[in-house]
């Protein structure tokens, strides 16, 4: 028989061990009992808080790679480095640039005043697109990328070049290859379109010669503000529109002048471009417009081209081609470009430029095909 101890505080008493040993309690204020359920509460919507947090930085870490992936794929300054050796090639030849080389095909074709919804018609129109964009423009830009590889590596170093994710055996060998398929898919072009001589591919020759000295020594005409944004402007207006006009119609002389005139508003857009890399240009030694003459005068050189270049062909689209309607249009979409240089570009042109760009170009581009069409009907008259 098991003896009982006197339990504690109790003389005489007996602790059963089937009595349960009671919970010391200390004395609470009124309403203190609520207090846990409402800490676990607050630790609950923090956590909460906190997770949501991390869902938040998961999703912008997601979206930011999305977008470094997709600048990539353009070529967009930024990208992310590529290990794909088809996106790395997709890259190098920058497709965000080849839009305007196409738009400039479709001036051409409206410029010709011959150009039919047939099926004919639009094939050709699909090859010489091709031609002006991923061929020519992208053998332009992976040459342009060959011979800035120095400049890359400071620059950006994630650059497919400088990064070593392509060998310089197959940055050569594309180079040669988009060469040789722009001058094979020219050739057909001059022959379905009929031509006696082959205005296409003289113009592919032409234009791939020019991309040669804009980017590689001697001449390197890049380094020259002047020349080298010139040449930069020409071929993305005259040249596809040339090569646009001669597959579907005749190319003259009136037009061909026109459109190096018109070339000067690309002039003022190249030198928009150099705003955001005075610095480098000036360390490198470019004497780009806003390093030569400073960023005042360059600014007022850049607007003042694209401003009285457009005028000039309002005017002459206006007694040349006795075309008063397309001339008004063109006027009408040269004011809100004024108005964007006004309220971006000329206070800040180097905080604002990509802003400038993005709300003046699209009345420029179309004031281009305002153009094309005004020539296209005098043609067709």
């Amino acid at each position: 028989m098991l003896a009982h101890r006197p339990a504690k505080g109790r003389p005489g008493a007996v602790a059963s061990p089937h009595r349960p040993k009671a919970l010391p309690l200390t004395p609470c204020r009124r309403g203190a009992r609520a207090r846990w359920p409402r800490i676990g509460t607050v630790r609950a919507v923090q956590d909460t808080q906190k997770q949501a947090e991390k869902e938040s930085q998961a999703g912008e870490l997601e979206l930011e790679s999305e977008g470094s992936a997709a600048a990539q794929l353009l070529g967009i300054r930024g990208g992310s480095k590529e290990t794909d050796k088809w996106k790395i090639r997709l890259q190098l030849t920058k497709p965000v640039t080849w839009v305007p080389l196409i738009w400039g095909v479709v001036c051409g074709a409206a410029a010709s005043g011959q150009y039919e919804w047939s099926i004919n018609d639009v094939a050709r129109s699909l090859a010489t697109m091709v031609l002006a964009g991923p061929l020519l423009t992208g053998y332009t830009q992976t040459m342009n990328d060959w011979y800035d590889r120095e400049i890359d590596a400071i620059n950006e170093p994630n650059r497919p070049i400088p990064s070593g994710a392509i060998a310089p055996w197959e940055v050569i060998a594309q180079i040669w290859v988009l060469l040789l398929a722009g001058v094979g898919v020219a050739y057909g072009l001059d022959k379905w379109s009929g031509h006696d001589f082959p205005v296409v591919t003289a113009l592919t020759f032409f234009g791939c010669f020019i991309s040669y000295i804009y980017s590689a020594p001697p001449l390197k005409l890049k380094q020259s503000g002047w020349i080298g944004n010139y040449a930069l402007g020409s071929s993305y207006i005259a040249l596809p529109w040339w090569a646009g006009q001669a597959v579907f119609g005749t190319l003259t002389l009136d037009v061909m002048v026109l459109t190096v005139l018109y070339s000067i508003a690309g002039l003022g857009i190249a030198i928009v471009n150099d705003f955001k890399s005075i610095e480098g240009d000036r360390a490198m030694g470019l004497e780009s417009l806003p390093v030569a003459f400073g960023v005042e005068k360059a600014k007022w050189i850049c607007v003042g081209s694209i401003d009285a270049t457009q005028l000039c062909v309002a005017a002459y689209i206006a007694w040349g081609l006795h075309d008063e309607t397309k001339a008004l249009i063109l006027l009408a979409l040269i004011l809100p470009q004024i108005f964007f240089q006004f309220k971006y570009f000329i206070p800040d042109p180097v905080a604002n430029d990509v802003k400038y760009q993005a709300s003046a170009q699209p009345f420029l581009v179309f004031g281009l095909l305002t153009t094309a069409l005004a020539v296209g009907q005098y043609n067709m008259g």
